[in-house]
């Protein structure tokens, strides 16, 4: 028997986990920019460079919220006998 499970079908809360890691990731290469002109001696960038460092905070919340909407569709569909929504 083939298994019914495509595999490019997206689960409940994978769009949110990819938009996480984007976002998170983004706010990484934040950090290394704002970071690197106080390691290498020059003029630092403005304040609001460093609030763009707080995208990775952001993006782990957002990947948070996806992993736990595929939590709870994982708990639906066990509740419901395995039938697949």
């Amino acid at each position: 028997m083939r298994d019914k499970t495509q595999t490019n079908s997206a689960a409940p809360g994978d769009r949110l986990i990819r938009a996480g890691a984007l976002v998170f990731f983004a706010g990484a290469v934040a950090t290394l920019v704002t970071i690197a002109p106080l390691l290498l001696g020059t003029t630092p960038f403005p304040t609001y460079m460093f609030g763009l460092s707080m995208l990775m905070g952001v993006g782990f919340l957002v990947a948070g919220a996806g992993v736990l909407q595929s939590i709870a569709a994982g708990r639906r569909q066990a509740r419901a006998g395995g039938q697949p929504s």
